[in-house]
C-alpha cells in the first residue's frame, strides 16, 4: 500500500478530490500548489474526514522550478518518504491558433509541459534515491489525437507529457526499476478548469471523476482512461478516426 502521497495543484478541482479521497482511505497527503488559504482550508476538511492522517501542506508555483526540488525535498523531510507522487498541477488556457492569444498558449505549453517535466525530475530524484515508489502523470483523453480550437495547444502539451511519461516507463522496465509508473487520461470532469466549457460529452461530477482516478491508480497500470467507461473504448475511436471525421465531430 502506498502510505504517503503527494499531490500538485491540491488546491481545487482533481487534486483536491483526489486528496479526499485518499484521506478516506487514510493516507497520509503532501499538498502543494499556489492558493495556500485553499490549501490550509482543504487540510482542515481532510483530518475531519480522517483525524489520524498525516497532512502536509506547502505553497508552489510549478512555473518556479527551483523551487519544486525543494518542496519536494521537503515534503520527504515531513512525512519520511514519498511513496506515491501525482502531477496533477496544470492549466487551460489555450486559444486558436494565429488569434493573437499566444500568451494563453504559452503559458499552457510551460505550465502543462515544461512545469511538468520539472515535477517529474523532482520525484524521479526523489524514487530513485529511495529505490521505491510510484509516479503518476495526469495527462488527458485530448493527448489521443490533434484537437482543433482552444483545445490544440493543450491537447499537445498532454500529448507530450503521455510521451515523456511512457519514455520514463520504458527506461525502468528495462532497467527492472521496482519504481512503478502510470499516466492517467481523464475524460471530461467537471471543475474550475472548465466550468464555461460547453462542448463536453460525457462528462461526469468532480467526486465521481476522482473516485475513479484513484481507483485506477491503487491498480498501479501503465495507463488508464479514466472514468474507464465510456472513455476507454471512446479513447480507441479516437485513434482510429479520419481526420474529416475528427473535423465533423470535434
Amino acid at each position: 500500500m502506498r502510505k504517503t502521497i503527494l499531490i500538485t495543484g491540491a488546491s481545487s478541482g482533481l487534486g483536491a478530490g483526489m486528496a479526499r479521497e485518499f484521506a478516506a482511505m487514510g493516507r497520509n497527503l503532501a499538498l502543494c500548489a499556489r492558493r495556500m488559504d485553499r490549501l490550509e482550508a482543504l487540510r482542515e476538511e481532510l483530518l475531519g474526514i480522517n483525524p489520524a492522517i498525516q497532512v502536509a501542506i506547502r505553497s508552489l508555483d510549478v512555473n518556479d522550478y527551483p523551487a519544486i526540488t525543494q518542496v519536494f525535498e521537503g515534503f520527504c523531510e515531513d512525512l519520511g518518504e514519498l511513496d506515491r507522487i501525482v502531477i496533477n498541477a496544470g492549466v487551460g488556457k489555450g486559444q486558436p491558433l494565429g488569434t493573437g492569444r499566444f500568451d494563453a498558449n504559452r503559458q499552457t505549453a510551460e505550465t502543462n509541459f515544461v512545469g511538468a517535466l520539472a515535477q517529474m525530475e523532482a520525484a524521479m530524484t526523489i524514487l530513485r534515491r529511495q529505490n521505491h515508489g510510484h509516479l503518476v502523470t495526469v495527462s488527458s483523453v485530448t493527448a489521443v489525437r490533434g484537437m482543433p480550437g482552444n483545445v490544440t495547444t493543450y491537447g499537445a502539451t498532454k500529448a507530450g507529457l503521455s510521451s515523456l511519461t511512457e519514455g520514463l516507463r520504458v527506461e525502468l522496465r528495462k532497467k527492472k526499476s521496482p519504481i512503478k509508473v502510470t499516466t492517467l487520461l481523464p475524460g471530461y470532469i467537471r471543475t474550475e478548469l472548465n466550468e464555461k466549457v460547453k462542448n463536453t460529452p460525457f462528462i461526469v461530477d468532480a467526486k465521481t471523476g476522482c473516485k475513479a482516478m484513484v481507483r485506477a491508480m491503487e491498480k498501479e497500470p501503465a495507463r488508464a482512461y479514466v472514468p474507464g467507461w465510456p472513455w476507454t473504448p471512446i479513447a480507441w475511436v479516437m485513434g482510429k478516426l479520419p481526420e474529416a471525421a475528427l473535423a465533423k465531430i470535434f
